[in-house]
């Protein structure tokens, strides 16, 4: 399984980005895919999460009205849109994919992409 981020950069403040994650090598049921993000001395928390089936949604406080987490069944690729980015969305922006078989569970990271907002 592989996992490939892109669209990160530098920003300024107020401005956009959108994130891709685009799997490959998948041979299970995705459960669900979701965006982390690590800034420098902090823990890595939860963005955004979508699931499969019914494409449910959920967003960390911090984002919600400004992120916007969407999938692309066919291509398995997710995309995190960011609007009205701020400083502190500055961080390394990782690629989640969760999923089953009917004996194992899988759980796949991306290398992750950098995402610098400058105010």
């Amino acid at each position: 399984v592989q996992l490939v981020e892109s669209g990160g950069g530098l920003v300024q403040a107020g401005g956009s980005l959108r994130l891709s994650c685009a799997a490959s090598g998948i041979t299970f049921s995705i459960n669900a895919m979701a965006w982390y993000r690590q800034a420098p001395g902090k823990q890595r928390e939860l963005v955004a999460v979508v699931t499969s089936g019914g494409g449910s949604t959920n967003y960390a406080d911090s984002v919600k009205g400004r992120f916007t987490i969407s999938r692309d069944n066919v291509k398995t690729t997710m995309y995190l849109q960011m609007n009205s980015l701020k400083s502190e969305d500055t961080a390394m922006y990782y690629c989640d994919v969760i999923g089953t078989t009917r004996t194992r569970k899988y759980d796949y990271w991306g290398q992750g992409t950098q995402v610098t907002v400058s105010s």
